[in-house]
């Protein structure tokens, strides 16, 4: 039986990173969605390697946020994906854009349903979100853009966790979680990218990765989870207060993959070039066990403050998921305290807050789309479920990326204090596994 050796390397706090061979040079790639926390991690791992990648074509409204400007190899070009795939197509060939590879990330938020949560409106999601990605492809066709491999990172949701329990671990074979008049947008976001690369005749293969709660350092706080977690221990801290866990000991034990913003980047450049994974699924994380058990103190270390967590006399108020993807066992009950949507509200808070973003000239003196950002978190941490990725394909594949999803949060927390995000973290005991 023959063996294979692979080489692996370390880059700060990530390691088990691929080691591509020399010739693997000249590259073009399109990362839409860059200014969005994902695309700007993705645009961060390929200028890391110009040689490889020669150039980075970045699609969004807004250009990336990238401190002293774009890597020398990357250039923003100004595209709205809700155009006509014609107008998108005359840009692209207005610059000259070509591409080896295309990693998709351009994402709209709707405004949920009153009194709801961030998946409330599925319909106008689904909607606004297959547009944004068929009129791309769509004018990809039209200027004669035909990449090696298409890159589409969805997300846990494609596992039906939103809707209650399901089937663990979460496996990229489970079959799709189709709940009536409750459309998934990653189902129909693939299918587009599926019939892209069917119409390519072999052309171009497709890979779809799904990262589960993302942590990095952009301005834009939505769907981020380091940062409503870094302003709630600031906050605590200036408030002298006790840094208390809003949930119950089931969500307080739970196992969580956590998905760094950079380890899911480095893994789609992993996965589009290695000729096996081509069309494709994997799930996307950090490789290890993570519980809020196990962080909550640390991260409580880090701003010297005293913590609190699950209180067995604590009154809960509690809710049962909306449907049973697993299909036994009935449905799954969520308890908490109190949410963090409601906590950021509070005029102490504000007031703290402000007091913190004058002291530090943080970019936010008064704090934003609380109820999306907030809201996120809240989700995050008081699971009804558990979110338990395996990792076996990808390993089997040679994938064996790995980052401490504890060290991550404390580098993505700095990172958000460098952009005037948070205030500085006091770091006063800093203590990993």
């Amino acid at each position: 039986m023959s063996g294979q050796i692979q080489q692996v390397q370390s880059k700060y706090i990530y390691h088990g990173l691929p080691v591509y061979p020399d010739d693997v040079k000249g590259l073009t790639a399109i990362i839409t969605g860059a200014n969005g926390i994902s695309g700007h991690y993705m645009l961060r791992v390929l200028s890391q390697s110009p040689q490889r990648w020669s150039k980075i074509y970045c699609l969004s409204r807004r250009p990336p946020y990238i401190p002293g400007g774009l890597p020398e190899n990357a250039e923003h070009i100004a595209i709205d994906f809700l155009k006509d795939p014609s107008e998108i197509a005359k840009v692209l060939q207005d610059k000259g854009v070509k591409a080896d590879y295309v990693f998709f990330f351009a994402y709209l938020q709707p405004a949920p349903k009153e009194g709801k949560g961030l998946w409330s409106d599925a319909k106008e999601m689904t909607r606004v979100n297959s547009l944004l990605l068929d009129n791309f492809v769509g004018a990809l066709k039209i200027a004669n853009i035909t990449p090696k491999r298409f890159m589409l990172q969805t997300g846990a949701k494609n596992y039906g966790g939103h809707h209650g329990p399901t089937k663990l671990p979460q496996e990229e074979t489970d079959p799709r979680i189709e709940i009536p008049d409750e459309p998934n947008f990653y189902y129909s976001q693939e299918d587009i990218v599926f019939k892209f690369s069917s119409e390519s005749n072999g052309a171009t293969g497709w890979n779809v990765l799904m990262p589960g709660p993302i942590i990095g350092a952009v301005p834009d706080a939505a769907m981020n989870a380091a940062f409503p977690l870094a302003v709630y221990a600031a906050v605590t801290k200036e408030l002298g207060e006790v840094l208390k866990w809003p949930g119950d000991v089931k969500a307080w034990q739970m196992n969580c993959s956590m998905s760094a913003a950079m380890m899911n980047a480095y893994m789609e450049e992993w996965a589009v070039l290695t000729p096996a994974a081509k069309n494709q699924k994997f799930n996307a994380f950090d490789g290890g066990a993570f519980s809020w058990e196990a962080f909550w103190p640390r991260m409580a270390g880090w701003y010297g403050i005293d913590w609190q967590g699950p209180q067995d006399d604590a009154k809960y108020e509690s809710w049962e998921t909306p449907h049973n993807p697993r299909g036994y066992g009935g449905k799954a009950v969520g308890s908490r305290v109190f949410t963090l949507v409601d906590w950021v509200k509070q005029d102490k808070v504000k007031k703290a807050w402000k007091k913190l973003a004058d002291e530090n000239d943080l970019a936010q003196k008064e704090l934003v789309d609380v109820d999306r950002v907030f809201g996120f978190i809240d989700g995050s941490l008081c699971r009804p479920a558990a979110l338990t990725f395996s990792s076996d394909k990808a390993r089997k594949m040679g994938w064996h990326g790995f980052v401490d999803s504890q060290e991550s949060l404390l580098s993505v927390f700095d990172d958000l204090a460098k952009i005037k995000m948070i205030p500085p973290v006091p770091k006063v005991k800093v203590q990993f596994s």
